[in-house]
């Protein structure tokens, strides 16, 4: 497991960390609620709720949950089976919670896995992405294309024994660019994701289209090119036998020579990684079954 690194960010890269902190901090809050019963629909809704009490009034995208085997996107064919749906949540089954809130103008997109109850299945898949997280952070240090670490991600899921679930996302994107929103007291929205936003990735991909780069990491042509300065909301996804398990969480890709400046994860103290996974968050998610 990697240690965590001690570093100096600049004023924007902490607005950015704050976010993100804060889109964890609601993801275990509304873990700590969830109850057998309770359906995607009223988890997405929680989601909403705790960050719109806290300033958010912005997003990338709306919160989204993901119970049971839809946590491995099993016979996810259209964008729309994405959406929460009145799916319930059952003893021991494993849930994703999604949210990507936009407050002060930062962004951040986080995914969270978790389960009501044991789920010793999971629980494995958690603690195998953190080999995934040393492989990106290498690679792009690397400055290998984004489409040969993509490979390489499969590659290691093959190893591992699972299957890649994040190729069912639109595109078969592991990771987009994420970077500053105008803020507006209300924005539109565009099935689900937040227009100021998508306005921000379409001229990102317009001006990418020109100089040969992408802010879709995917395994397709298009991402064949070195790591693109700037910040990427990265998330491998894991599949097994209908469950699933992912991370998402903001890399850092700067222009700089030294190999540790190049790229960094914005933050290394976040719930999702072992121990405190195991010792701290995912104790809140089980408090329902050790109260019964």
């Amino acid at each position: 497991m990697t240690t965590a690194v001690t570093r100096e960010l600049s004023t924007e890269l902490r607005g950015f960390r704050a976010v993100q902190r804060l889109a964890y901090e609601c993801a275990e809050a509304v873990a700590a609620q969830l109850k057998p019963g309770v359906t995607e629909r009223e988890a997405a809704r929680m989601q909403r709720v705790w960050l719109r009490e806290r300033g958010v009034r912005d997003w990338f995208h709306l919160p989204f949950a993901w119970f049971g085997d839809r946590t491995a996107f099993v016979k996810f064919r259209i964008p729309l089976q994405f959406f929460p749906t009145d799916r319930r949540l059952e003893p021991g089954m494993p849930f994703i919670l999604d949210l990507a809130p936009v407050h002060g103008g930062f962004t951040a997109d986080i995914g969270y896995s978790g389960s009501l109850g044991t789920n010793p299945l999971q629980d494995r898949l958690i603690a195998d992405l953190e080999a995934h997280r040393e492989l990106i952070l290498r690679e792009v240090r690397e400055r290998r294309p984004l489409r040969e670490i993509y490979e390489d991600v499969d590659r290691l899921m093959v190893r591992q024994g699972y299957a890649n679930r994040h190729r069912a996302h639109p595109f078969g994107v592991i990771a987009h660019k994420v970077d500053r929103v105008k803020e507006r007291r209300w924005s539109p929205r565009l099935f689900e994701f937040g227009a100021q936003s998508l306005k921000g990735l379409a001229g990102d991909a317009l001006h990418g289209h020109r100089e040969g780069w992408s802010p879709l990491w995917s395994p397709y042509r298009f991402s064949d090119h070195p790591p693109r300065p700037g910040l990427w909301a990265v998330e491998p996804h894991l599949g097994f036998r209908g469950t699933g398990a992912k991370f998402e969480e903001i890399l850092v890709v700067t222009d700089s020579k030294d190999p540790e400046q190049s790229a960094f994860w914005l933050d290394d103290d976040l719930p999702w990684r072992s121990p405190r996974a195991s010792a701290c968050e995912r104790r809140g998610v089980r408090r329902w079954a050790e109260d019964r």
